[in-house]
């Protein structure tokens, strides 16, 4: 099976040359790379030529500066990428970020999951950060979801599920999507991958504006809404974090923001949401 991965870049000099440089050495070789490089204003292009001009499987494409807006940006960089591929030509499809490094065996056991389950629709590793001099699991998320920066996508359940959505929480919907149509989700967590920089050191938006407007864009009903600001100013021990998770949220909903999933993949957003409360907090 033969990998296309995206990678979206913008003004990674330093941290782009040891993802390429995983990549090169993965012991599977049938791959071809796109690095997306969105409006960088440092070397980025200059360390991508130095890998395009050795090894035919890594291409670029540049793209005009846009501004740094949560999960909309990379998503748009990344579709960008994909439209200059004829996707006939792959079998599994990657948006991989531009700030880690795979261990050599990645894509084999990532391609060798692909081959052996008909049904896996969405593969990854887990996400492993530099702390005290030592590598410890990221824990952004739980061992069961694929993270952002590490999507391996089977071709057909990417297109089934029409494609990743330019917005916030793009990499949540996705999985929820996935498993409505009847794929898995598979992390294999004997696969390490170290990210370079924190995901989210980026964003200019501040924490409770993050959330209400990433619940609003996952298409949360109000009262699932609610409950999981609620859960977010428990983790804060501020009950004045949920007061300001649910006026971002409340403002997205007069505004009448767009959503970028379909009424029906919100009513499947919402379904697997209230399933998953029920089973891990209700315990039904």
């Amino acid at each position: 099976m033969r990998f296309l991965i995206i990678i979206p870049a913008h003004n990674e000099e330093n941290n782009l040359p040891f993802t390429l440089d995983s990549l090169q050495r993965q012991h599977f070789g049938d791959f071809r790379v796109v690095i997306v490089n969105d409006g960088s204003t440092d070397k980025t292009a200059e360390v991508i030529k130095k890998y395009s001009d050795v090894d035919e499987r890594f291409t670029t494409i540049n793209l005009q500066k846009s501004l740094h807006q949560p999960g909309s940006k990379v998503v748009n960089a990344f579709k960008k990428g994909l439209e200059t591929q004829n996707l006939d030509n792959f079998e599994i499809i990657c948006k991989f970020d531009s700030d880690v490094i795979f261990p050599e065996n990645y894509l084999e056991r990532i391609e060798e999951a692909f081959r052996n389950n008909a049904d896996y629709g969405l593969v990854g590793g887990l996400l492993y950060v530099e702390k005290n001099g030592s590598w410890v699991y990221e824990g952004n998320s739980n061992k069961h979801h694929v993270r952002g920066p590490v999507k391996a996508y089977r071709k057909e359940s990417f297109i089934q599920m029409n494609g990743v959505r330019e917005t916030l929480g793009w990499d949540n919907i996705d999985a929820i999507l996935l498993q409505n149509l009847g794929w898995k989700e598979i992390v294999l967590d004997e696969l390490h991958v170290k990210l370079i920089k924190v995901k989210g050191a980026d964003y200019t938006i501040k924490p409770a504006d993050y959330y209400g407007r990433y619940f609003y864009f996952l298409g949360l009903k109000r009262l699932l809404a609610y409950i999981a600001a609620f859960k977010e100013a428990v983790k804060s021990r501020s009950i004045f974090f949920f007061f300001k998770i649910i006026r971002s949220y409340e403002h997205c909903r007069n505004q009448k923001l767009k959503l970028k999933i379909s009424e029906n993949e919100q009513k499947a957003i919402n379904r697997q949401r209230w399933e998953t409360l029920k089973k891990k907090w209700l315990k039904i």
